[in-house]
């Protein structure tokens, strides 16, 4: 990393070189602890909003890698001289999510900064024969997404103020969902690896997954479900920065079909906040997790497939 002799250890179970979502280590033959931290800027007006979907991005890490959220800290940059009560909504907000989740506040840090900045860092437990890591998909697995694609292009919308209600709320919706219920319905049925989609978009994070399982994967762009009004928002431009920064890195990486528009492909690196989980399961057990999705009352649908042993750059196509 950047040339750093980062220290190793045996207990380290997963540490950042797989670029994973959390980092792991072992306590005891029961027991694991899964460690990880995010903040970020307000992607909404509404501070009490921002402070949910900050925390849910924050918690959603631990629940990628299968565990339970125990102990959580604040992280917030705010100006000194900003509104309080805004503060405290923020502050509010993440709580509720907090709360949800059956995690504990046990307090935090602030500085002063002139831009807002709110996240949490997480500690969670996990048995350490039951860790779900981003890079054990094998040939035969279906993939599977928990949560429509969309949200960094509503954030966008939202700051040019061409977001309509509709669209607004359903974002909301799924970037102020917890993982959770998914996770647990991952580890009932038992998965080969798993990944939350954020900032990377959903093709890096396919491409980390991929590149980590070291195997060949396709996706069937049809198949994907967007929020509403995405795919109008992205025909008019209102993608942001961070696509085409995704874009630019991915390039090399990924082979799309000739009949997948320019929209797609935006979205499809578009950086997603609090995002789904991207699960890779082996065919057998594919019915099952739809079920036990589907039990819990969460979103699930088939985007596709890892098709060989040794990475190959990732196909982009529609279904036959």
């Amino acid at each position: 990393m950047l040339g750093f002799d980062v220290p190793s250890h045996p207990n380290l179970l997963v540490g950042i070189d797989t670029r994973d979502d959390a980092g792991v280590y072992k306590l005891s033959e029961e027991t694991a602890l899964i460690q990880t931290m995010d903040f970020f800027t307000p992607m909404v007006d509404d501070p009490f909003v921002f402070g949910q979907i900050a925390a849910t991005n924050a918690i959603n890490d631990v629940y990628a890698m299968g565990g339970t959220p125990l102990l959580v800290m604040n992280v917030v940059c705010y100006p000194q001289c900003g509104d309080l009560n805004i503060l405290k909504q923020i502050l509010k907000g993440g709580l509720e999510k907090i709360k949800e989740a059956g995690a504990l506040l046990v307090g935090g840090h602030t500085v002063d900064d002139n831009e807002p900045k709110y996240g949490l860092s997480v500690s969670g437990i996990i048995h350490p024969g039951k860790i779900v890591v981003n890079s054990g998909a094998r040939p035969g697995d279906i993939l599977f997404l928990t949560k429509p694609l969309g949200n960094g292009v509503i954030a966008t919308s939202i700051k040019a103020e061409m977001v309509s209600q509709e669209a607004y709320d359903e974002a909301v919706k799924w970037m102020t969902m917890l993982n959770k219920k998914a996770s647990e319905a991952m580890q009932e049925v038992g998965v080969n690896a798993a990944t939350d989609v954020t900032g990377f978009g959903l093709v890096g994070h396919l491409y980390e997954m991929a590149l980590g399982s070291d195997v060949r994967v396709e996706i069937y762009v049809d198949k994907i479900e967007f929020m509403k009004g995405v795919l109008e928002y992205a025909a008019m431009g209102l993608v942001p920065g961070g696509a085409y920064a995704n874009r630019d890195y991915l390039k090399d990486k990924v082979d799309f079909a000739d009949d997948i528009d320019s929209g797609i492909r935006d979205l499809l690196f578009s950086p997603e906040t609090a995002g789904g989980l991207l699960i890779s399961v082996e065919e057998s057990k594919a019915d099952v997790l739809a079920e036990a999705m589907k039990k819990r009352d969460c979103q699930c649908f088939m985007i596709g497939r890892v098709i060989a042993d040794k990475f190959h750059p990732i196909k982009l196509k529609k279904t036959l």
